[in-house]
């Protein structure tokens, strides 16, 4: 499949890729928001494994995500809750604190196959409740001026801490 941007595209034609993080977490996926020529709209498509999920339960404080279930069957952790989800289900993920946190796991015996939308904003900050860290992130063009930063609130500095003459 060629770079170009192109007004349809089959998830057939998807080269996916496949990774694997410890025990829980594993996926064959891939973003193509820009295969369709989108700049602000992200689309990726996600099959995960039985018994996985595809990424930590976080939060967004800037972009929305909305999530549809294609195939499978699994659970959707949202805030402090636990819902089950099959083929059909369309799941909203707005911008927020952790009462938004959210997360896919496949519950079920075969993999779980969802397209994941959301907005692609500047700049996000992105809060993962179950190990207390953070990340602030940009997107430019430019991927050597990117900033990428992952964190944890207790190595916050004041404000004023190291600048001269503070």
């Amino acid at each position: 499949m060629t770079t170009a941007s192109r007004p349809v595209i089959n998830t057939d034609e998807l080269a996916l890729d496949h990774w694997q993080q410890g025990d829980l977490y594993e996926s064959r996926d891939t973003s193509f928001g820009a295969l369709l020529g989108l700049k602000g709209l992200g689309i990726s498509y996600n099959e995960v494994p039985p018994g996985r999920s595809g990424c930590p339960f976080h939060n967004h404080h800037v972009e929305d995500e909305l999530f549809y279930v294609i195939e499978g069957t699994g659970e959707y952790r949202f805030g402090d809750s636990r819902r089950p989800i099959r083929k059909g289900d369309v799941l909203g993920a707005p911008a927020g604190g952790p009462e938004t946190a959210h997360q896919i796991i496949n519950t079920g015996t075969g993999p779980l196959v969802y397209l994941g939308i959301s907005t692609n904003s500047p700049t996000e900050i992105v809060e993962y409740p179950d190990s207390g860290k953070f990340l602030a992130t940009t997107r430019r063009s430019d991927v050597a001026k990117r900033f990428r930063y992952v964190g944890r609130e207790e190595t916050n500095l004041d404000y004023w801490d190291g600048e001269p003459g503070a």
